[in-house]
């Protein structure tokens, strides 16, 4: 069997590839690499996707929580209550800010923000609540908007990875003030280099967003506020544009494939030895990753890599346990959930071209690694 990576982006591209390359030569031929007609467009057809009032291109998911979180006046001597398990960038765009991200724990079973943790961490000096939709499934946003709306605190929803993920019936990204997405390649909807979005209802906020992607600039050379360059490019523009018409189908296949997967953990050396991914009712799990819990994660993953089936860690270390927040005083022990995920998951492969067959490789390699144990 050859062997299975983490993710495949040639088998994505291959089907699109005169389509893309055409989009990248239209943008070559007008010459306007910098915002313009493409990221105007794709700007249009992201909102009416999501749902949302505004949608302002940006250069990375990153920036996209940077400038949301500028847009709302964050700065120094303030907190943004988040979660300490999940990429870097969701805590170091409040860090960045001179503001003070205040972690808490994460649900055990969904990985997502704990509500009860985010409830004890408001102080008077709360300025925002940035939830993070892990993995492909929202955070449990109900009570989460019942709190933000007793507190008259703003939500900025990290939807980097769970574009097309729904809540009830409704979108990621589209329940807090401002929601912030990723184009990052290996994204459900990637680029071919960096990219995001932020989408928006209100007018004067997404006119901020906008102006701050520009150096504060409405107008060149006359600055209102310190923004920064946070634009998007018009080719990662063109590409997306290409690609977003695809995303239903290749989230309906993301699904599918985790459905399979759970039909092959039934087999009897599984499935008491495997935690597999919890979707919540009311919830459309997007699966940007599957990612299963396991004992002894890292000796799994080594001979997984040998039996040539790529995987991930997703994350090792939790966000207050990093070096580089050792001064806010976190210890070992202190979110317990979020520790006990950074020692045990494991994302296997879940792209949409992944085949039953290599699936199947998967379960078995899966199988013969944990019987070894």
């Amino acid at each position: 069997m050859p062997p299975v990576p983490l993710v495949d982006l040639r088998a994505q591209f291959a089907p699109m590839r005169e389509e893309i390359l055409a989009a990248i030569v239209r943008v070559c031929d007008a010459q306007q690499f910098i915002l313009g007609p493409e990221v105007e467009a794709l700007e249009r057809e992201l909102a009416a996707m999501i749902g949302a009032g505004h949608a302002i291109g940006v250069s990375s998911g990153t920036d996209a929580l940077l400038a949301a979180l500028m847009a709302l006046g964050i700065g120094p001597g303030d907190e943004v209550v988040t979660t300490s398990y999940s990429f870097f960038a969701t805590a170091g765009s409040i860090a960045r800010l001179g503001a003070r991200p205040v972690f808490v724990d994460v649900e055990p079973e969904t990985l997502n923000i704990d509500v009860d943790g985010v409830r004890r961490a408001i102080t008077p000096r709360t300025r925002a609540i940035m939830p993070v939709h892990l993995f492909g499934q929202c955070a449990d946003m109900a009570p989460l908007m019942a709190l933000a709306e007793e507190g008259g605190i703003p939500i900025v929803e990290d939807a980097a990875q769970a574009i097309g993920a729904t809540y009830r019936g409704r979108q990621a990204g589209t329940f807090g003030v401002l929601g912030c997405f990723s184009f990052f390649p290996t994204k459900n909807l990637g680029a071919f280099g960096d990219g995001g979005l932020v989408v928006a209802r209100d007018d004067g906020l997404a006119e901020k967003v906008r102006t701050l992607r520009n150096h504060g600039a409405e107008q060149q050379y006359f600055h209102r506020s310190i923004g920064g360059n946070f634009r998007l490019d018009a080719v990662q523009a063109a590409v997306l544009r290409v690609k977003a018409p695809r995303l239903q189908q290749w989230t309906e296949a993301r699904r599918r494939n985790a459905a399979r997967y759970r039909e092959l953990f039934e087999a009897p050396a599984l499935r008491n030895r495997v935690t597999l991914p919890v979707e919540r009712p009311g919830r459309t799990h997007i699966y940007n990753q599957f990612v299963i819990r396991v004992p002894e994660r890292d000796r799994v993953r080594a001979d997984l890599q040998a039996r040539g089936v790529g995987t991930a860690v997703y994350y090792p270390v939790p966000l207050h346990l990093q070096e580089c927040f050792g001064a806010l005083g976190h210890r070992p022990s202190d979110f317990p959930h979020a520790e006990a995920a950074a020692r045990d998951s494991l994302a296997l492969p879940i792209f949409p071209e992944l085949t039953a067959e290599q699936q199947a490789h998967v379960a078995d390699s899966l199988r013969e690694v944990l019987e070894r144990c």
